[in-house]
């Protein structure tokens, strides 16, 4: 049972030490009449979730001022001891010998600890098993709430699976050193929400900083991510009501008054930057929580590798051999460069499944728009038509779009009766009708541009600056590749117009040509 790195973000929720009581976000009698201390392995699971997802957020502390004092604490001890201790508490949960180490990084901001990251601990060959989490070290909504309560909750769409996680490790947070998942929380605290190339999620950035993403739909599906995040808050509370015997061990306020938006906003994006999503396993067990995973381990696009479900462990096999003291690194999925930035807060720029959409869609007011619609169905398009323009691909991608955009052309009725008889997609028309549907295309191609406010010439200058905040500079990254696709997809657009054999020949008018946006 092998298992995709769910994309969400990275940024834990700084909680106040005090814990929120989870009991009142589910009635699950297993967790309440379950003795709490044998069931530290359950709870462990779920801090090693907490400190995957981001430090700063889930757990106490995260500022720089804790930071600092932290720092000033552990040097006193003769040095940082919380990689020591987080190792330590893993070996004592159950953790068993491993090959990883957790080596570190400096931050860009100096007044922040150092990032955490996974480190082969000796050379590794393909095929060895780096390391191999036993369930008891593994969060899933199964120890949370139970098979009958989760069925309950996502049936009735009040509450999503990570929000229920977020939940729970938001209260757990609140019970600061008395809660067994203490020490992964703290990891999850130092490491601040932050990805592989020091930046959090957009969905933590300030309105300011998201203008670093004008010009991409990026931006557009941040907010619209944030709303839904808010829409699960709403309902905190409901599912607090519904499932309250989960909650009776936290003595606690329900969500909306212990904890505000901000704060589970937060939450909630560490755990969507941790959290693994496992296949072929049960509904209640599909997302985990698993300790050494995400945001400590580094993501790879071009990877293989994979966190896999086996007999009562979650296991990694290494793709590849490492030397010591490398970074592990793992798959997240076919997910194009915008998820991962909004996932996890870090762009791939040797992404194979980096793509761009295009819509299009056939003009409702057209006397003839029934029967175009029944031929792009036949030609396996719909009357509102995403298509996916992937990186290297983008010549295949604009001569896929043509003939539906033909057909949004096409006005005589005698035409239009000839490719209803006809099988396949409709052919290049007149001249002049070729070079209004490219003209089209190529203007569509230059809008999309023109929204960036700046030129590639200029990105390549503020990326070279070494000076520049990570935020800014995984913001760039990213409008910088989907500046480089458009600029793809326009130049084929512009060798199919070059090749028509009149250039004089005007565009023929189109009264009801589909739109693109």
């Amino acid at each position: 049972m092998e298992g995709v790195i769910t994309c969400f973000h990275t940024k834990c929720v700084s909680l106040p030490i005090r814990s929120l009581p989870l009991s009142r976000v589910s009635s699950l009698p297993r967790w309440r009449n379950s003795n709490f201390v044998s069931s530290s392995r359950s709870i462990l699971q779920k801090s090693l979730c907490v400190s995957a997802s981001s430090s700063d957020t889930l757990v106490a502390g995260g500022s720089p001022k804790e930071d600092e004092r932290q720092s000033k604490v552990s040097s006193k001890k003769g040095g940082d001891d919380d990689t020591t201790d987080l190792k330590v508490w893993m070996g004592k949960n159950g953790l068993p010998p491993c090959k990883v180490v957790l080596n570190e990084r400096p931050a860009h901001d100096q007044k922040h600890k150092p990032i955490h990251y996974v480190a082969a601990s000796e050379d590794l060959q393909k095929g060895d098993v780096a390391f191999s989490v036993p369930d008891s070290l593994v969060v899933t909504l199964e120890r949370v709430l139970g098979n009958e309560t989760i069925a309950e909750l996502l049936t009735t769409n009040k509450l999503s699976e990570l929000a229920c996680l977020a939940l729970y490790l938001m209260y757990e947070k609140k019970q600061g050193k008395k809660s067994v998942w203490y020490p992964y929380i703290r990891e999850l605290d130092r490491q601040r929400g932050r990805g592989q190339l020091d930046a959090e999620s957009p969905l933590l950035w300030s309105e300011a900083e998201l203008d670093y993403l004008t010009g991409s739909p990026t931006k557009a599906e941040v907010l619209e991510r944030a709303e839904g995040i808010k829409r699960e808050y709403n309902e905190l509370d409901t599912v607090w009501f519904m499932a309250g015997s989960l909650f009776q061990q936290y003595p606690f306020d329900i969500p909306t008054e212990a904890f505000s938006f901000e704060i589970f906003k937060q939450a909630f994006v560490a755990i969507q930057s941790c959290v693994v999503h496992l296949q072929n396993v049960g509904l209640a067990r599909r997302f985990a929580l698993v300790p050494l995973g995400p945001p400590l381990l580094a993501y790879c696009s071009n990877c293989k590798a994979m966190l896999t479900a086996v007999d009562g462990a979650v296991e990694l096999v290494v793709d590849r051999p490492y030397k010591a003291g490398d970074p592990i690194v793992v798959w997240c999925g076919p997910q194009p460069n915008a998820k991962l930035l909004l996932n996890y807060g870090f762009v791939d720029e040797d992404n194979p499944y980096d793509r761009i959409i295009v819509e299009a869609a056939l003009n409702t007011e057209d006397p003839q728009y029934q029967d175009k619609r029944m031929v792009a169905q036949r030609n396996g398009k719909l009357s509102q038509q995403i298509f996916q323009v992937r990186v290297g691909k983008e010549r295949e991608a604009v001569q896929d779009m043509l003939p539906y955009l033909r057909l949004g052309y096409m006005s005589d009725p005698s035409e239009m009766q000839s490719v209803i008889s006809s099988q396949g997609p409709v052919c290049p028309m007149s001249p002049c009708m070729e070079r209004a549907v490219l003209d089209q295309l190529a203007n569509y191609f230059m809008r999309r541009l023109a929204g960036y406010p700046t030129t590639p010439k200029e990105d390549d200058a503020l990326l070279a600056d070494p000076g520049l905040s990570p935020r800014k500079r995984v913001a760039t990254r990213l409008v910088q590749l989907e500046k480089k696709i458009l600029v793809a997809c326009l130049t084929t657009t512009v060798d199919l117009l070059n090749q028509l054999p009149d250039s004089s020949i005007s565009p023929c008018p189109a009264p009801y040509a589909p739109s693109l946006k």
